[in-house]
């Protein structure tokens, strides 16, 4: 049977590191925690379970997810956020596929995301049909990126959807989305600009149309109802302060 070792990284998680870690206890082999000097209890919960628990100075998303990669004992890796729960159908997915030895390398795995936000899971806005790479051979890839960071693989590998889903749970803060989502923001304008993207008044304005159009009509945001138009509103927000700080380093960069 192969052996799986679950990677979280945390900062500040105590309202959803418990229930994270308790999803994956009857699933996994070890878990792995990587805290970024957290100020509240996440520390002190993380500690109540069976967990290997190390600190570390916030390095980047991708840069910490590898290092807490390397700190595994097995090589089979499964990454999930803090605020992420599986559900009961993707944790017997998973002891499925730990049950099959040429899954040993050579596979990625992904899973669905199923949000939960302001008491409603969202099922519609773009959200529910975001397939994440999270269970790989950590020798067949690496995280990449300043944010939103993905796998890049060394080699071909196959890829399986997993039955079940990612819960996330969105936190109900406005104030804490908004902080995140533009800090967000400001490094995917970063990198957009090391790549050599350019910016200007006509596509901060067609972007931010697109982002809205796309958001709640293609991607069906209003049968989510008002909180699919909140999302889609959030979307063409986050989308036009990208490419406005974007303008603004093309602007420096002259």
């Amino acid at each position: 049977m192969l052996k799986v070792s679950a990677v979280i990284i945390t900062l500040n998680e105590e309202n959803n590191i418990g229930r994270c870690i308790e999803a994956l206890e009857n699933v996994v082999d070890e878990i792995i925690v990587v805290d970024a000097l957290s100020s509240d209890k996440t520390k002190e919960i993380c500690l109540q379970h069976n967990v290997k628990f190390h600190e570390c100075k916030w390095k980047g998303f991708a840069e910490q997810k590898n290092y807490a990669n390397s700190l595994a004992t097995n090589d089979l890796i499964l990454s999930v956020d803090a605020d992420e729960v599986l559900s009961e159908k993707l944790q017997n997915s998973i002891l499925i596929v730990k049950q099959n030895d040429s899954y040993a390398k050579g596979f990625v795995f992904t899973m669905a995301m199923l949000p939960f936000y302001r008491g409603k899971w969202i099922r519609h806005s773009g959200l529910h049909t975001d397939y994440k790479k999270r269970l790989w051979n950590r020798n067949d890839a690496q995280w990449s990126g300043l944010i939103h960071e993905t796998l890049s693989f060394n080699k071909p590998v196959k890829k399986i959807q997993l039955k079940g889903n990612l819960l996330h749970y969105i936190s109900d803060s406005d104030i804490f989305n908004k902080t995140k989502s533009d800090k967000y923001a400001a490094l995917q304008a970063q990198q957009m600009f090391n790549k050599g993207k350019k910016s200007s008044a006509f596509k901060i304005a067609y972007k931010t149309f697109w982002a809205f159009a796309f958001t709640f009509f293609c991607r069906l945001g209003f049968l989510d109802g008002k909180i699919g138009y909140e999302i889609a509103v959030n979307k063409a927000q986050y989308t036009k302060l990208k490419y406005q700080l974007l303008r603004k380093l093309n602007s420096e960069a002259d």
